[in-house]
């Protein structure tokens, strides 16, 4: 029997940014290959759940929508069933023998593949690929979300060995793309009409490092400053912005090009993760909770109104109460504009996993309220700096709750709602003066009825 060719796909992703950027990746490929994207799974021909690791409850909620469409494909045996991302890479063919209605399950790392993986599965194969390959430079255009802001990869992978953390083990060792290929994907990205770029990596500031050359004063020949300084002139780019930072690695050279480069936004994503030493240790982070206050105190001096956001996790194997208050008092003193929270959860093939004084979910549950409700007070004290300020906000889309009003981003990343019409102002930077602060929003006035920008 011949099978029929798929004419509809569908993509669901769970999980960060650089999961959003695979995906969009891999839906440039299907309309490459003649499909056309719809948003109901239920019509669709592919199914491609694209997959995150990082907590068991993302996990979980993969296999449960996973379920219905493995039951789906026994009435309709065309459906292709794909599961990518970070899940796939960790459980391979165990995810196939899980189940078997499953039709391609591939790993971060081969995403680029897709097209040649997929013809393997329309010649009758069920198809792993989850073997560490070295990752081609792809020329595929991502069918992206947005059509203002993009995501860019610079460097794929991590070598870090967080003691919590899945992520080396899924998508592999760091490899970095050449400066000339990143340039050229947001020279592509500014002729198109985009306005904001944010450049990504797992851990952005090991950039370069697996490239070959030193510069004459001993560094890398490639780093993530001088990529800054390297593509800030991409002409129609007017923001960029990069993320994530690792405390480890984080330089004031690069604090210092950000406060002299304009286009890029005073707005850090830096993870502390705990502000306790010991944990700090046992998580294999190989900073000190001084270090990331002198980091914070060094990017205040040369961008005092900077925002600053974070990841943090509660209730690590061992945790005493005084070494979570220690979290406490960092998120006190710092006074975060953002801050990721999670309770810890044991990851399968991690060296935490293997450790003993499991925190009772009682207790994780407690902490994490703590954390969150300080996160939230403090969020609110920084937002009082915006008030009867004028920001400028790149226009995005349209309140949900308020069709009367567009929403966008300030500078420093914090969202912004106001009465316009997105039709004349999508994708325009707005001046907005700031007449309502909440914890992580603001509401505001166009100064002037038509945009600039």
């Amino acid at each position: 029997m011949t099978m029929k060719t798929p004419r509809n796909y569908h993509i669901t992703t769970f999980g960060c940014q650089m999961n959003k950027a695979d995906s969009e990746r891999m839906a440039g490929i299907l309309d490459d290959m003649g499909f056309t994207f719809v948003e109901d799974p239920d019509d669709a021909d592919i199914i491609v759940y694209n997959t995150c690791t990082i907590r068991d409850n993302a996990e979980q909620k993969v296999y449960s929508y996973l379920g219905k469409q493995a039951k789906r494909k026994h009435q309709t045996p065309e459906l292709t069933l794909v599961v990518a991302g970070c899940v796939a890479q960790q459980e391979g063919e165990a995810l196939m023998r899980r189940v078997p209605e499953l039709d391609l399950v591939l790993g971060p790392q081969h995403a680029n593949r897709l097209q040649d993986l997929l013809e393997q599965v329309f010649d009758g194969n069920q198809v792993v690929a989850t073997e560490p390959i070295h990752i081609m430079e792809d020329i595929t255009k991502p069918r992206r979300d947005s059509d203002i802001s993009a995501w860019v990869n610079v460097i794929y992978g991590c070598n870090e060995r967080c003691t919590y953390c899945v992520v080396p083990n899924v998508r592999g060792t760091e490899q970095s793309r050449m400066p000339e290929a990143i340039r050229a994907e947001m020279e592509e990205l500014g002729r198109a009409g985009y306005k904001e770029v944010t450049l990504l990596g797992q851990n952005i500031d090991a950039y370069g490092r697996d490239l070959p050359g030193v510069t004459p004063e001993g560094r890398n020949k490639y780093n993530f400053t001088d990529l800054l300084y390297y593509v800030h002139d991409v002409p129609g780019i007017e923001r960029i912005r990069f993320a994530t930072s690792h405390p480890r690695y984080f330089t004031e050279r690069l604090i210092a090009a950000c406060a002299e480069l304009p286009k890029v936004c005073e707005h850090f994503h830096i993870p502390f993760q705990s502000g306790d030493n010991d944990i700090l240790k046992a998580m294999a982070r190989g900073y000190t909770q001084e270090k990331y206050r002198r980091i914070v105190d060094k990017i205040r001096h040369y961008l005092p109104d900077a925002a600053i956001s974070a990841d943090a996790i509660v209730g690590f194997p061992g945790e005493t109460e005084a070494q979570f208050e220690n979290t406490l008092k960092l998120v006190d003193d710092i006074g975060f504009d953002q801050l990721n929270t999670a309770a810890y959860s044991p990851r399968p093939g991690t060296a935490a996993a293997k450790m003993e004084n499991e925190i009772s979910e009682e207790v994780k549950k407690d902490r994490l309220q703590r954390l969150n409700h300080l996160v939230a007070t403090k969020a609110a004290e920084r937002s009082q700096r915006y008030y009867n300020r004028i920001e400028e906000v790149l226009v995005e889309g349209v309140n949900p709750k308020d069709a009367s009003q567009v929403m966008g981003r300030t500078r420093g990343n914090r969202l912004t709602f106001f009465k316009g019409d997105l039709d004349t102002l999508r994708g325009k930077i707005v001046p907005v003066q700031i007449t309502e602060v909440r914890a992580f929003s603001l509401t505001g006035e166009a100064l002037v009825p038509a945009a600039v920008g």
